[in-house]
């Protein structure tokens, strides 16, 4: 002889654990979505830093430039009288080269994009995406424009924290 189950019953048993289960699963994706919120936030901050020290060595890797020119102009004149205007002239080019302005511009505004965006209450993941390649390409370009060594390691580190925003961004939707 089977004992008789109340279908009823077990239904609702299972509709409660089920319940249960979906509001801990939503509890856990809001915990963790709180804190990839947070990371992100302060990686992106770190990254403005960063730019911050571009933009500040930036200028020093020209008059530093200038007066490498200017000492390898004066041991190959030696007693020939120096064209202060070539140098400025060549200074200036050069300045025009190794110019990061544009991209520090740009990465500023990508990093107050990614604010906007973590804001949103969608899906944020593929626009978060295509924004990291973009600050990876700015961050690129600065890197490939200056020959200077402090900038370089500067860029080093943003393309550090870049990939580990890419990295967090993956687990998004």
């Amino acid at each position: 002889d089977k004992p008789e189950v109340d279908e009823e019953a077990l239904l609702a048993d299972l509709m409660a654990v089920a319940n249960e289960a979906l509001a801990g699963y939503d509890a856990m994706r809001t915990t963790e979505g709180t804190a990839l919120d947070h990371d992100l936030r302060s990686r992106g901050a770190r990254i403005l830093e960063l730019v911050g020290q571009v933009e500040k060595q930036s200028p020093k890797t020209v008059s530093d430039y200038r007066a490498r020119l200017e000492a390898k102009l004066r041991e190959v004149l030696a007693n020939t009288a120096i064209d202060e205007s070539r140098i400025l002239t060549e200074a200036a080019i050069f300045a025009d080269k190794v110019a990061v302005d544009e991209e520090t511009v740009r990465l500023r505004s990508h990093i107050a994009q990614y604010r906007s965006i973590l804001e949103l209450d969608e899906p944020v993941g593929r626009k978060l995406d295509f924004l990291t390649q973009e600050l990876n390409r700015e961050t690129n370009t600065i890197g490939s424009k200056c020959q200077d060594l402090d900038i370089t390691r500067i860029v080093v580190d943003m393309k550090a924290e870049i990939e580990k925003i890419r990295e967090q961004i993956q687990n998004l939707e």
